[in-house]
């Protein structure tokens, strides 16, 4: 989750859904570094001198962009409450919502044998929601933890979240894949 997203004062902000997205998947960080999963980030590359090129249409134009009068940090900076560690990858997305159109991100996956993804973030609509189909069309098992996950609107957070668990992926509250993790290792 990057402040481009987290922050309530960029353009593409979640507002007051974020913070409690950014906590419980914090929470959810921390299990699965206990446990040795594996974490992989993606996020947007917004360097704020890029200028948008073709394939950034529309509102994507401005993802990760500070207006020059606004005084923000870089929109492409992961919260600290999730800041990777240093053996944990970020892969930088090919200026789509996806974390799989353009990157390496299954070849990574399928050359660690993972069989499952969890996927976290924002917006649920938007990357969660392309992700999520993305790791499904990949053959790759999906769980979303619905606190884990925001959107600046709640009706496509709430109609995203049932569609996405009635086609491609298991929606579940975070005690439930939590305890779900843990019996993986019993």
């Amino acid at each position: 989750m990057t402040l481009a997203f987290a922050d309530g004062r960029w353009p593409t902000g979640c507002g007051d859904t974020a913070p409690p997205a950014v906590d419980a998947t914090a929470r959810l960080l921390a299990e699965m570094r206990r446990l040795g999963h594996p974490v992989y980030y993606t996020k947007l590359y917004a360097d704020p001198a890029h200028v948008p090129f073709p394939a950034q249409k529309g509102r994507w134009k401005t993802v990760g962009r500070r207006m020059p009068e606004e005084d923000l940090p870089p929109g492409d900076v992961i919260v600290d409450e999730l800041a990777p560690e240093p053996d944990e990858l970020v892969i930088c997305k090919s200026h789509k919502p996806s974390g799989f159109f353009g990157t390496e991100l299954a070849a990574l996956l399928v050359y660690d044998k993972v069989d499952t993804v969890v996927i976290t973030g924002l917006t649920t609509s938007g990357c969660v929601r392309a992700t999520a189909v993305d790791a499904f069309q990949y053959n790759f098992d999906v769980v979303i933890p619905f606190e884990c996950v925001a959107d600046r609107s709640q009706i496509s957070h709430k109609v995203n979240l049932l569609d996405l668990h009635m086609k491609y992926a298991d929606v579940a509250p975070l005690d439930h894949v939590i305890d779900w993790l843990n019996s993986l290792d019993s």
